[in-house]
């Protein structure tokens, strides 16, 4: 999943970035309003943690103007970090398009609790636990098994398979995976899509374990819900 952090705060907001690329998240930063709306325009974000009292275009209009004209027709969820704490800014943010309200300071652990919740309600789930076949994977605890196999991966393995379990089914191309799973950092001209697929379908089968991961010629990748043996493995 990937988000957007923004809030004229540079410490703070580095911070939190730091912390949910931990969590596995791709991570973009942005400090004032402008430039949140620019990168917005460009990248199909999941959520935006927005700050609200920023110079020039504040948190309150950039979340009216996502609401707008969001990439790919979808608005991003937005969560408000505010250090304004009063009932009439609480519904001010909510009004204007918020998805929930964080008051500053706050712990680091409510706030993933929250990205949490919110990124669930996209995806339409009502736990932290995904489940696709014999596959599972625990956001809150940062862990994923295959039946009683605890799977080792690394943080792009794990935020990779866990946009493929909230996708299932359906055909995601490498430039979507880019734009979702990896941050404004990634290179689009490498394979790193193609290589991290490739690995983690290698980590996801273990002997005669169905493969989970189809490439779809020409299109892209799909997490199988019903996996079959002897699906095609390819690296790409």
């Amino acid at each position: 999943m990937r988000i957007l952090v923004v809030d004229d705060e540079v410490e703070l907001a580095d911070a939190v970035a730091r912390g949910l690329r931990r969590e596995g998240y791709a991570v973009d930063i942005a400090h004032d309003g402008e430039s949140a709306l620019d990168k917005a325009s460009l990248t199909p974000y999941d959520l935006v943690c927005l700050d609200v009292t920023m110079p020039g275009i504040d948190g309150l209009e950039v979340c009216e103007r996502l609401r707008e004209d969001p990439p790919e027709g979808v608005p991003p969820r937005v969560l408000m970090l505010t250090a304004r704490d009063g009932i009439e800014d609480r519904i001010a943010g909510l009004d204007h398009g918020a998805d929930d309200y964080l008051v500053k300071p706050f712990a680091f652990g409510e706030l993933t609790a929250r990205v949490r919740s919110l990124l669930r309600r996209e995806a339409a789930r009502s736990t932290s636990v995904l489940q696709v076949g014999d596959v599972e994977l625990d956001d809150a605890k940062h862990r994923a098994r295959r039946g009683a196999r605890e799977l080792d991966l690394t943080a792009k393995e794990f935020a990779l398979l866990r946009y493929f379990m909230s996708h299932v089914d359906q055909v995601l191309s490498q430039e979507h995976l880019l734009e979702h799973v990896w941050d404004e950092h990634a290179d689009p001209f490498t394979n790193t899509v193609r290589v991290t697929v490739g690995t983690l379908r290698r980590k996801l089968s273990d002997g005669d374990e169905a493969q989970m991961i189809e490439t779809v010629i020409g299109s892209g990748y799909r997490l199988l819900a019903e996996p079959e043996t002897g699906s095609q493995e390819h690296d790409g």
